[in-house]
Protein backbone atom coordinates (compact mmCIF):
# COMPACT_ATOMS: atom_id res chain seq x y z
CA UNK A 1 0.00 0.00 0.00
CA UNK A 2 1.44 3.39 -0.84
CA UNK A 3 -0.54 6.94 0.28
CA UNK A 4 -0.16 10.03 -1.26
CA UNK A 5 -1.44 13.35 0.15
CA UNK A 6 -4.39 10.96 1.51
CA UNK A 7 -4.64 9.03 -2.09
CA UNK A 8 -4.38 4.90 -1.51
CA UNK A 9 -2.70 3.30 -4.19
CA UNK A 10 -1.56 -0.74 -4.23
CA UNK A 11 1.13 -2.12 -6.19
CA UNK A 12 1.94 -5.58 -7.41
CA UNK A 13 5.61 -6.16 -8.41
CA UNK A 14 7.67 -8.65 -9.34
CA UNK A 15 11.56 -7.55 -9.34
CA UNK A 16 13.81 -8.47 -12.05
CA UNK A 17 17.35 -6.52 -12.20
CA UNK A 18 18.51 -5.58 -15.49
CA UNK A 19 15.96 -6.16 -17.31
CA UNK A 20 13.52 -3.81 -19.29
CA UNK A 21 10.66 -2.42 -16.73
CA UNK A 22 6.85 -2.07 -17.44
CA UNK A 23 4.22 -0.03 -15.23
CA UNK A 24 0.47 -0.90 -16.05
CA UNK A 25 -2.42 0.95 -15.24
CA UNK A 26 -5.88 -0.06 -15.22
CA UNK A 27 -9.01 2.20 -16.36
CA UNK A 28 -11.76 4.06 -15.10
CA UNK A 29 -13.83 1.60 -12.41
CA UNK A 30 -11.42 -1.67 -13.00
CA UNK A 31 -8.25 -2.98 -10.60
CA UNK A 32 -5.17 -4.81 -11.66
CA UNK A 33 -7.04 -8.29 -11.92
CA UNK A 34 -7.87 -7.58 -15.50
CA UNK A 35 -4.55 -6.79 -16.36
CA UNK A 36 -3.04 -10.04 -14.71
CA UNK A 37 -2.91 -11.84 -18.40
CA UNK A 38 -0.91 -9.14 -19.79
CA UNK A 39 1.48 -8.98 -16.89
CA UNK A 40 2.19 -12.62 -16.52
CA UNK A 41 3.07 -11.98 -20.30
CA UNK A 42 5.38 -9.77 -19.93
CA UNK A 43 7.06 -10.99 -16.70
CA UNK A 44 8.62 -13.82 -18.29
CA UNK A 45 11.73 -11.69 -19.12
CA UNK A 46 11.43 -8.35 -17.31
CA UNK A 47 9.91 -5.95 -14.61
CA UNK A 48 6.39 -5.65 -14.24
CA UNK A 49 4.58 -2.99 -11.87
CA UNK A 50 0.46 -3.28 -11.38
CA UNK A 51 -0.97 -0.11 -10.06
CA UNK A 52 -4.33 0.17 -8.28
CA UNK A 53 -5.69 3.60 -7.92
CA UNK A 54 -6.92 5.67 -5.40
CA UNK A 55 -11.18 4.47 -5.24
CA UNK A 56 -10.82 1.06 -7.15
CA UNK A 57 -9.79 -2.16 -6.47
CA UNK A 58 -11.51 -2.14 -3.36
CA UNK A 59 -9.06 0.72 -1.70
CA UNK A 60 -10.75 4.10 0.03
CA UNK A 61 -12.34 6.71 -1.83
CA UNK A 62 -10.91 9.70 -1.56
CA UNK A 63 -12.76 13.05 -0.20
CA UNK A 64 -11.60 15.09 -3.00
CA UNK A 65 -11.69 13.68 -6.34
CA UNK A 66 -8.19 14.24 -8.23
CA UNK A 67 -8.34 15.70 -11.92
CA UNK A 68 -6.09 13.54 -14.49
CA UNK A 69 -3.24 15.62 -13.81
CA UNK A 70 -3.24 15.15 -9.83
CA UNK A 71 -3.96 11.23 -10.19
CA UNK A 72 -0.95 11.17 -12.47
CA UNK A 73 1.58 13.24 -10.13
CA UNK A 74 0.34 11.00 -7.01
CA UNK A 75 0.95 8.25 -9.30
CA UNK A 76 4.92 9.31 -10.02
CA UNK A 77 4.93 9.47 -6.77
CA UNK A 78 4.23 6.09 -5.88
CA UNK A 79 6.81 4.87 -8.53
CA UNK A 80 9.18 6.96 -6.98
CA UNK A 81 8.45 4.77 -4.04
CA UNK A 82 9.30 1.74 -6.15
CA UNK A 83 12.39 2.99 -7.39
CA UNK A 84 11.05 2.37 -11.25
CA UNK A 85 12.99 4.18 -13.38
CA UNK A 86 12.83 4.28 -17.61
CA UNK A 87 10.09 2.12 -17.60
CA UNK A 88 7.64 1.73 -20.68
CA UNK A 89 4.28 3.29 -19.20
CA UNK A 90 0.74 1.12 -20.14
CA UNK A 91 -2.20 2.53 -19.69
CA UNK A 92 -5.32 0.74 -20.74
CA UNK A 93 -8.82 3.09 -21.38
CA UNK A 94 -9.01 6.13 -19.03
CA UNK A 95 -5.88 4.38 -17.64
CA UNK A 96 -3.99 6.18 -21.05
CA UNK A 97 -5.01 9.51 -19.72
CA UNK A 98 -2.84 9.10 -16.68
CA UNK A 99 0.14 7.33 -17.75
CA UNK A 100 0.16 10.14 -20.72
CA UNK A 101 -0.03 12.66 -17.78
CA UNK A 102 2.48 11.07 -15.89
CA UNK A 103 5.30 10.78 -18.92
CA UNK A 104 4.46 14.55 -19.67
CA UNK A 105 5.34 15.59 -15.77
CA UNK A 106 7.88 12.91 -15.20
CA UNK A 107 9.66 12.49 -18.26
CA UNK A 108 12.37 11.09 -16.39
CA UNK A 109 10.05 8.17 -15.84
CA UNK A 110 9.26 6.94 -18.92
CA UNK A 111 11.56 5.21 -21.84
CA UNK A 112 7.75 4.83 -24.01
CA UNK A 113 4.22 5.31 -23.36
CA UNK A 114 1.45 2.67 -24.72
CA UNK A 115 -2.04 3.85 -24.56
CA UNK A 116 -4.52 0.64 -24.93
CA UNK A 117 -7.88 1.50 -26.50
CA UNK A 118 -7.41 5.20 -25.24
CA UNK A 119 -10.49 7.18 -24.30
CA UNK A 120 -11.48 9.68 -24.98
CA UNK A 121 -12.06 10.52 -29.10
CA UNK A 122 -12.58 14.00 -28.94
CA UNK A 123 -15.33 13.82 -31.78
CA UNK A 124 -17.55 11.35 -29.46
CA UNK A 125 -16.98 12.47 -25.94
CA UNK A 126 -20.31 12.97 -24.95
CA UNK A 127 -21.33 10.73 -21.98
CA UNK A 128 -23.64 9.12 -23.20
CA UNK A 129 -22.35 7.97 -27.01
CA UNK A 130 -19.55 6.49 -24.04
CA UNK A 131 -21.98 4.59 -22.31
CA UNK A 132 -23.69 3.34 -25.20
CA UNK A 133 -20.12 2.23 -27.00
CA UNK A 134 -19.59 0.77 -23.54
CA UNK A 135 -22.74 -1.16 -23.34
CA UNK A 136 -22.04 -2.16 -26.65
CA UNK A 137 -18.80 -3.57 -26.04
CA UNK A 138 -19.57 -5.69 -23.24
CA UNK A 139 -22.31 -7.99 -24.52
CA UNK A 140 -19.83 -9.37 -26.74
CA UNK A 141 -16.68 -9.71 -24.52
CA UNK A 142 -15.68 -12.94 -23.20
CA UNK A 143 -18.15 -13.80 -19.89
CA UNK A 144 -14.90 -14.45 -17.77
CA UNK A 145 -13.68 -10.96 -18.52
CA UNK A 146 -17.20 -9.74 -18.12
CA UNK A 147 -17.34 -11.38 -14.99
CA UNK A 148 -14.11 -9.12 -13.83
CA UNK A 149 -15.06 -5.64 -14.87
CA UNK A 150 -18.88 -6.43 -13.39
CA UNK A 151 -17.09 -7.22 -10.11
CA UNK A 152 -15.15 -4.49 -10.30
CA UNK A 153 -17.31 -1.94 -11.11
CA UNK A 154 -19.21 -2.80 -8.01
CA UNK A 155 -16.55 -2.46 -5.84
CA UNK A 156 -16.02 1.09 -6.92
CA UNK A 157 -19.29 1.76 -6.76
CA UNK A 158 -21.14 4.47 -9.12
CA UNK A 159 -20.38 7.07 -7.31
CA UNK A 160 -16.63 7.45 -7.27
CA UNK A 161 -16.78 6.13 -10.75
CA UNK A 162 -18.89 9.48 -12.21
CA UNK A 163 -16.58 11.56 -10.07
CA UNK A 164 -13.94 10.15 -12.05
CA UNK A 165 -15.78 10.13 -15.23
CA UNK A 166 -16.10 14.07 -15.24
CA UNK A 167 -12.21 13.94 -15.10
CA UNK A 168 -12.42 11.18 -18.39
CA UNK A 169 -14.39 13.49 -20.40
CA UNK A 170 -13.02 16.95 -19.94
CA UNK A 171 -9.08 15.17 -20.41
CA UNK A 172 -7.93 16.91 -23.84
CA UNK A 173 -5.56 13.64 -24.45
CA UNK A 174 -5.71 14.94 -28.02
CA UNK A 175 -3.69 18.10 -27.16
CA UNK A 176 -1.95 16.49 -24.35
CA UNK A 177 0.20 13.44 -26.85
CA UNK A 178 1.83 16.32 -29.26
CA UNK A 179 4.12 17.52 -25.84
CA UNK A 180 5.84 13.82 -25.36
CA UNK A 181 9.15 13.60 -25.80
CA UNK A 182 8.65 9.65 -25.82
CA UNK A 183 7.48 7.12 -28.33
CA UNK A 184 3.71 6.54 -27.87
CA UNK A 185 1.73 3.18 -29.45
CA UNK A 186 -1.37 3.59 -29.85
CA UNK A 187 -2.54 0.04 -29.63
CA UNK A 188 -6.07 -1.25 -30.22
CA UNK A 189 -8.86 -4.44 -30.49
CA UNK A 190 -9.77 -4.27 -33.99
CA UNK A 191 -13.35 -4.59 -33.31
CA UNK A 192 -12.97 -2.22 -30.37
CA UNK A 193 -16.29 0.60 -30.60
CA UNK A 194 -14.91 2.65 -27.56
CA UNK A 195 -11.46 3.50 -29.45
CA UNK A 196 -12.40 3.29 -32.81
CA UNK A 197 -9.49 2.86 -35.58
CA UNK A 198 -9.92 6.75 -36.69
CA UNK A 199 -9.65 8.02 -33.13
CA UNK A 200 -6.47 5.76 -32.58
CA UNK A 201 -4.52 6.59 -36.10
CA UNK A 202 -5.65 10.14 -35.66
CA UNK A 203 -4.53 10.25 -32.03
CA UNK A 204 -1.06 8.34 -32.79
CA UNK A 205 -0.70 11.01 -35.72
CA UNK A 206 -0.25 13.96 -33.27
CA UNK A 207 2.31 12.67 -31.32
CA UNK A 208 5.93 13.10 -32.38
CA UNK A 209 6.64 9.30 -33.01
CA UNK A 210 3.68 7.82 -32.39
CA UNK A 211 1.97 4.74 -33.82
CA UNK A 212 -1.07 2.26 -33.98
CA UNK A 213 -0.73 -1.29 -33.41
CA UNK A 214 -3.71 -3.55 -34.16
CA UNK A 215 -5.24 -7.07 -32.93
CA UNK A 216 -7.98 -8.40 -34.99
CA UNK A 217 -10.58 -10.01 -33.84
CA UNK A 218 -10.24 -8.36 -30.01
CA UNK A 219 -12.33 -5.50 -28.16
CA UNK A 220 -11.73 -3.76 -25.85
CA UNK A 221 -10.19 -5.65 -22.95
CA UNK A 222 -8.01 -6.48 -25.86
CA UNK A 223 -5.02 -6.45 -23.17
CA UNK A 224 -6.57 -9.50 -21.21
CA UNK A 225 -8.43 -11.64 -24.30
CA UNK A 226 -5.02 -11.20 -26.64
CA UNK A 227 -2.17 -10.79 -23.60
CA UNK A 228 0.62 -12.50 -25.33
CA UNK A 229 -0.04 -10.75 -28.83
CA UNK A 230 0.04 -7.24 -26.63
CA UNK A 231 2.85 -8.32 -24.79
CA UNK A 232 4.94 -8.74 -28.15
CA UNK A 233 3.64 -5.35 -29.25
CA UNK A 234 5.14 -3.75 -26.18
CA UNK A 235 7.74 -5.39 -25.84
CA UNK A 236 8.95 -4.32 -29.34
CA UNK A 237 9.07 -0.75 -28.11
CA UNK A 238 11.94 -1.48 -25.21
CA UNK A 239 15.59 -0.29 -26.65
Amino acid sequence: MHSVNGLAFRSWTNRRPNSAVYVLVHGIGMSHRYLSRLRTELATDAEVHMIDLPGFGGLPKPKTSPDVAAMARALGTVLDELRVRRAILVGHSMGAQWVVELALQRPDLASAVVAIGPVTDDRRRGALRQALRLARDSALEPPRANAIVLTDYVRSGPLWYARQARHMLRYPIEHRVPLLTVPLLVLRGGADPIAREEWARRLAARAPAGSVSVIPGHRHLVQDTAAAAVAERIRALDP
